[in-house]
């Protein structure tokens, strides 16, 4: 039996391996694009080689550092042979100008449930409160009324709401637009969430939400001010009325793969579907990022209903051009 040496194992192969950590390195650099057509060939064999060396290490129990010297340099090689070929950037943008519209487009009949059952909240509630107001306390949580109540007069809807004074830039844009984010993306995840639950929770979340909204456009109505709330909500209600379809559709999408699997056993039909339903429920969330930047500060500057209406309709007219066509290619 010949007993190889550890020094003379690492010197019959050390060449090799410098070579491999010299090439791994530059790719660590600057990408696998700086490797050459030849060189891109080199480096799988000496990943190859540099594995089999390991595993002869392992084997006949040579030297500890040598052993972790291999494993380190075989696994950052691997990386570089096996691994992804796009950057977090580069994915990112591949996802949000291709995967997640056509993902989107995927959720066209779960969309129209979606908007069906808002439309039912919203027409409920508003009929609840336009019979008496002070049934707006009763569907309206303290926090979100935020003092609003049948008992506000026009001039205070006007003056502290509709048209109140911009708080400043900090305010608007860091502080109070960070916390509308966080509140909307907790309701849309729910709302993504609830869909393994059949499907049930997610639309009544939706019923609930459009129900809301039916009695503050009731209550605003009730004073005279209904298109001049419509516009105050829609600069912003646009994108995030729409993330939250988004995130509900994706959840009832989940809730069909539940109940009809199809040929698929459920959980394989689960992981398939699953995957993309959370790229829509994770690109609603940017889209709350967006809603919530508006909302903090751009709303009170745009201090005009027209302004404010044109506003909404350029997005809604933006966000309409991105779904229906980015990505169309692959489709």
């Amino acid at each position: 039996m010949i007993v190889l040496r550890s020094a003379e194992f690492r010197r019959a192969r050390e060449h090799a391996w410098s070579r491999l950590d010299e090439m791994v390195s530059l790719v660590e650099r600057k990408g696998i694009g700086a490797l050459s057509a030849d060189e891109a060939q080199e480096i799988a064999l000496l990943y190859r080689s540099a594995a089999s060396s390991l595993s002869v290490a392992r084997n006949i129990a040579l030297d500890r550092n040598l052993i972790l010297y291999l494993e380190n340099l075989t696994l950052r090689a691997y990386l570089v042979v096996y691994g992804p070929r796009r950057g977090v950037m580069q994915s990112l943008a591949a996802f949000f100008t291709g995967g997640f519209p056509r993902a989107v487009r995927k959720l066209a009949k779960h969309l129209v449930i979606v908007s069906a059952a808002m439309l039912i909240g919203i027409a409920a509630g508003y009929a609840l409160v336009r019979a008496d107001l002070e049934n707006f306390s009763s569907l309206v949580p303290g926090l979100l009324a935020g003092g609003r109540g049948a008992g506000s007069t026009r001039e205070e809807l006007l003056s502290d709401e509709l048209f109140a004074a911009w708080p400043g830039f900090v305010d608007a844009f860091v502080v109070f637009a960070n916390s509308l984010f966080r509140h909307n993306a907790i309701v849309g995840i729910f709302c993504f969430g609830l869909g393994f639950a059949l499907g049930v929770p997610t639309l009544l979340l939706v019923v609930y939400n459009g129900a809301v909204l039916g009695a503050f456009i009731a209550l605003h109505a009730a004073k005279g001010l209904a298109l001049d709330f419509v516009a105050w909500l829609a600069i912003h209600g646009v994108t995030e009325i729409l993330a939250i379809f988004l995130c509900a559709a994706a959840g009832l999408s989940v809730a069909e793969t539940v109940i009809f699997p199809g040929d698929l056993s459920r959980l394989s039909s689960l992981a398939s579907r699953g995957r993309e339903a959370a790229g829509v429920a994770a690109g609603a969330v940017a889209m709350f990022f967006i809603a919530g930047f508006i909302e903090g500060g751009f709303r009170q500057l745009v201090a005009s209903t027209p302004g404010r209406g044109a506003f909404a309709l350029a997005t809604a007219a933006l966000w309409a051009l991105y779904f229906t066509r980015a990505g169309a290619g692959d489709d």
